[in-house]
């Protein structure tokens, strides 16, 4: 900011008004690939009696990334990104920039609030699958000494965690924890044939403990308290991916063609 702390407020005396939408991390990132002057993507508005339906196509270049982490090929991100909007709840909101020597200006009053979602397909699935397991990937690793360690230690008849992890092991029976991402696998390969499951069943397919189970559902899912699906869990829009009903036909078709 300027040392006077003088703001440019052109922008209010224009009545300009601005979308506040929340965007995806990775189409930010592909958005700044993009030449200086280039195109991202075309924002369409439809305009309908009782609605309005307001989506974003990002440009087909920008699709591909380079492969993460252990991802040899490159992976594609979706393009089509339809907006679920969002009412300012009574808020007033401004959007400001930052010019080259500090000066704040005012670039308009926001008018609209917005979400950007992209359109789940089986890309988007393997790059959250990716992203997912980037994420769980610890951030200390062990190292080989090449020389013994000269100080002394006092030695420990047994560390804290193994004696919790025993005691756990005791109250939870037979189940033991696997590792987060196979039990991700699990979950979505069974969500993929149900939407919704209680969480009894759940146990019963990945044989892992209640409270380690019911932790990850809380990342990616939501449990239902009420309603036609009472007691049951289903996925977060974000990670759900199910087939359509065409899609079931067409498959039913091929099966008695094929009998």
């Amino acid at each position: 900011m300027s040392e006077k702390g003088e703001v440019n407020l052109t922008g209010a005396k224009q009545s300009k008004g601005v979308w506040l939408v929340k965007v995806p991390k990775y189409l930010a990132q592909q958005w700044d690939k993009a030449t200086e002057k280039g195109e991202v993507g075309k924002l369409t508005i439809g305009k309908y009696v009782w609605f309005s339906r307001v989506s974003f196509s990002l440009n087909e270049e920008l699709t591909t990334i380079g492969a993460v982490g252990e991802s040899e090929s490159p992976l594609q991100v979706p393009r089509e990104h339809p907006f679920t909007m969002n009412s300012l709840g009574g808020q007033t909101m401004a959007v400001f920039s930052q010019g080259d020597k500090d000066e704040l200006s005012l670039e308009g009053m926001v008018v609209h609030r917005a979400e950007c979602r992209p359109v789940v397909t089986d890309n988007y699935m393997k790059l959250k699958k990716v992203q997912m397991k980037e994420s769980l990937k610890p951030q200390r690793l062990s190292q080989q000494l090449e020389r013994a360690i000269t100080t002394v230690y006092k030695p420990v008849a047994n560390h804290d965690f193994n004696v919790e992890y025993e005691k756990k092991k005791k109250s939870e029976g037979k189940m033991v924890r696997a590792e987060r991402q196979v039990v991700l696998d699990m979950l979505f390969s069974a969500f993929e044939k149900h939407q919704y499951y209680n969480i009894k069943d759940l146990v019963d397919i990945t044989k892992q403990p209640v409270t380690y189970l019911k932790e990850i559902m809380r990342d990616i899912g939501t449990y239902n308290s009420k309603g036609a699906h009472k007691s049951t869990w289903e996925l977060k829009a974000e990670y759900r991916h199910y087939r359509s009903a065409e899609e079931e036909e067409e498959e039913e078709e091929e099966e008695m063609q094929t009998a």
